[in-house]
Order: C-alpha cells, then structure tokens, then sequence
C-alpha cells in the first residue's frame, strides 16, 4: 500500500511543477518550458539518485538491454506525447483536450496486461472505468458531447496523446523490473536518470537545431528554470518509485484524485462555483478512486 501515499505525493509535487513551467511559458514559448523538466531536472535526479545509494548501501545496478530498450521508449513515447497535448490543447479547448487526453488510464491498464501481464483484480478495472467517465463528464458540457464524438481527428490525436502517455508509463515500468538488482528506490532513480538523460539529449537537440530562442531562453531563465527543474524531477522521483510497487494502472488512475483537490483549491482562490456537470464528473472520479483503493486493500 505504500504506493499510495507516494503517488499523492508525486500528483502534490507534479501541480507545483504545472505552475512553475506555466509561468516560464510566457518567456520562453511553450517547447521551452517542456525542455525545462528534462535538462535542468537531471542535475536533481543524479543528487537523488546519490543520496538513495549514500542511504540504502547500495551499488547501481547493471544496466541491461532490455533495461535500456524499455527506458528509451518511454522517453520518446512521454516527448511525443507532450508534443500531440500540446497540439491538441491548441486546437480545443482546454477542458476537451483534458478529456481525450485522460483517456489514459484505460489505455494503461490494457498495455499493462499485454506487455506486462499487470492483471487488474475485477474491482480495480470497474475502478478505472469510472474514474476515466467522471474525467469525461467533468471536462465536458453536455451538450458538447455530440460535438465531441464528430471530431474523429481531434478525437484520434487526443486518445494517441493518452496512448502515448501510458505507453511511456508502462515502458517506465518494464525497464524499472528489468534491472537485476538493488531495491526498488534505487532501480527507480536510476532509471529516472536514464530516462530524463535520454530526453534531454533528445529535446536539446531539437531545440538548438530548430528553435534556438527557446534553448537560450531556458539558460538565460535560470533561476526559474532551476525551480521547475527540481519539482519536475521530484514528481517524476515519486513517479517512478509508484510503478516500481504497483501496476501503472494503479498510479496513473489514482492520479486523477488530484481534479477535486484542484478544482476545490480553484473554486476557493477565483470565488467561483462549479457546474453541476463537474460537481457531478468529479464525484465519479472520487467514487473510482474509492474503488481503486478498496481493491488494493482486499
């Protein structure tokens, strides 16, 4: 059961880590401030990963292939993702966008099955399914819905958002359980660092190429950077910790219960109330996170 207080932890650190690469959009552009998470966070995922082996005892483990292989598709599969969300958001409104890209934990819990053979217990799948309904009824207005089911384009690069996103979580996962040795802290840090080098290389690449204001812009933004860089690679520390201990389906499900407390702490800051179809969708999210949590425990 510790995956849970370390997934409520991971959604904590991730929020303040939205908030901190929202307010670098502004300077340096939207590709940017996604670059930030993965070049200034390494630094931190390296200490991290010094401090687990200075506290376990530990060696790092041999990193294999298979390792390897499951690390850098995760790392292309979480970029690509990143980049069809970001279109998809430009394209919609937000709170559609959020709905077929949060499609995720459906798709996650199948790939887990097939490429993992994660195998959710009758109550964990029923979980799902309503958490991913109350996403789909919070973030939609009613009356968008046949709207939303005629966009078979925004639709199929919304749900591939999603697919790719838990693609990179089960991928996350593999190359955590493929390493031979060492305990579940230190596997997951040293996968982090694999996996946020693989990406900074890859996006810094593009960007120094492609888009050379946004790569300057980071540098010159360093002290902001630093600040996202570091909740960055604390979620994703926590993250990563979570797939060690349980199914991806698990984590990323339970990670919707950051929508009411998000929704609550909005609603409290702007004085505004929520509609009833969000009133409604987040009871549903909260009802299947119940559901999830009382799986676990049986």
């Amino acid at each position: 059961m510790l995956w849970i207080p370390i997934t409520l932890v991971a959604c904590a650190a991730q929020v303040l880590r939205n908030g901190a690469q929202a307010s670098l959009t502004g300077r340096i552009g939207t590709l940017g401030a996604t670059q930030v998470r993965f070049v200034f966070g390494l630094p931190f995922a390296v200490l991290f990963l010094l401090a687990g082996l200075a506290i376990t005892g530990e060696g790092l483990p041999h990193l294999n292939a298979g390792a390897l292989r499951w690390g850098m598709l995760g790392a292309v599969a979480q970029i690509a993702a990143t980049a069809l969300m970001l279109w998809v958001m430009h394209k919609r409104a937000f709170g559609v966008a959020y709905a077929y890209i949060k499609t995720e934990p459906v798709i996650v819990a199948l790939l887990g099955v097939l490429l993992l053979g994660d195998h959710l217990p009758a109550l964990g799948w029923v979980a799902v399914v309503v958490v991913t309904a109350g996403v789909l009824c919070a973030s939609v207005k009613p009356g968008e819905f046949s709207r939303l089911l005629s966009e078979k384009g925004m639709i199929a690069a919304g749900v591939a958002a999603g697919g790719l996103f838990g693609l990179s979580a089960i991928a996350f996962r593999g190359a955590i359980n493929s390493l031979p040795e060492s305990g579940y802290v230190v596997r997951s840090l040293t996968m982090l660092v694999v996996t946020l080098a693989i990406q900074a290389g890859l996006l810094g690449i593009w960007l120094a190429l492609r888009d050379r204001a946004a790569f300057v812009g980071s540098l010159r933004e360093w002290r902001r950077s630093l600040g996202a860089g570091f909740l960055g690679a604390l979620a994703s520390a926590f993250w990563f910790t979570g797939f060690a201990l349980t199914a991806a389906a698990n984590v990323r499900t339970l990670a919707l219960a950051e929508m009411p407390m998000a929704a609550l702490l909005s609603g409290r800051l702007t004085g505004k109330g929520m509609a009833r179809h969000e009133v409604t969708g987040l009871a549903l999210v909260m009802l299947g996170v119940g559901l999830l949590l009382w799986s676990a425990a049986a």
